[in-house]
């Protein structure tokens, strides 16, 4: 048997459960029928309920709470947290202004700790074990979140969170193209994550080595997948995606490959999740 430093696992997330009801349905067929181990849940979309309820249909299937700051709605209402929605209780569709923003008003940063804390609330109240955290646009990584989240770990029980890191050198050796966007967003999560990693570690959360998916942004492929598995680095490692029917249907049908789980196999991979950690 591998010793604990050299076995390969690997956590398989989906992003975005609960937007929609066709995400819903790819995220439930990933865990089925292919390789998907854990979904993080975006509590105030409209199919959020439907999500849960597969989501206990389903107990193998662990479940996080994908926090929502940018590019979605709010838990709490347009009047609690002004400063951060809309009269429709939707967030700023521009994660860097938004971003910039969180980062130098006391006022939004208030507002912030508000509706996180909501969040973990509704999550809480649907009575599901919390696997681990992450954001929607990694903004659990930003650090006036991340400093909320810090804080918070106990109450809220965070025991585990997504360690935003796709290591550039290898994604380079499987993937080609795009190399502004690529490089950009390496260097920026190189960064976030360096300074995150000793808050993680003084608050006992644990987390992966290594997260892949991050430099594809949503063209997680069949044959990206094929060509990762054989470079996974020893540890623990997370691929996250964002399967669906329609939009980004590349990524359900990697994850639900048959290849791609007789490769798993073959090359002796343990599918976990985050509570495995």
């Amino acid at each position: 048997m591998a010793s604990p430093e050299a076995r390969r696992r690997l956590i398989v997330n989906a992003d975005d459960f609960g937007r929609s009801h066709a995400i819903n349905q790819a995220v439930i067929r990933a865990h089925r029928e292919g390789v998907l181990t854990t979904a993080s849940l975006m509590v105030n979309e409209t199919a959020a309920d439907e999500a849960v309820a597969l989501a206990r249909q389903n107990p193998g299937l662990g479940v996080g709470l994908h926090l929502a700051l940018v590019c979605g709605r709010s838990a709490l209402p347009p009047s609690a947290i002004p400063d951060l929605v809309d009269s429709q209780s939707q967030f700023s569709t521009r994660p860097v202004v938004a971003g910039f923003r969180y980062f130098f008003s006391a006022g939004c940063r208030a507002q912030l700790r508000d509706e996180i804390a909501a969040q973990f609330e509704k999550f809480r109240s649907y009575a599901l074990p919390l696997d681990h955290v992450n954001g929607h646009l990694h903004m659990h990584l930003h650090p006036a979140v991340l400093k909320i989240l810090c804080e918070n770990a106990g109450p809220w029980g965070i025991r585990a969170m997504r360690f935003t890191r796709d290591p550039l050198l290898l994604n380079a050796r499987i993937a080609p193209g795009r190399w502004f966007y690529r490089l950009s967003h390496a260097a920026i999560y190189q960064i976030l994550s360096a300074r995150a990693e000793p808050r993680l570690r003084r608050n006992n959360i644990r987390h992966t080595r290594a997260v892949f998916g991050l430099l594809q942004n949503a063209r997680v492929d069949a044959g990206y997948v094929a060509k990762l598995l054989p470079l996974l680095p020893a540890g623990d490692s997370e691929l996250y995606s964002h399967p669906s029917p329609d939009q980004f249907k590349n990524e359900l049908d990697a994850l639900v490959n048959p290849s791609t789980r007789a490769l798993v196999r073959q090359l002796g991979i343990q599918l976990i999740r985050y509570e495995d950690l």
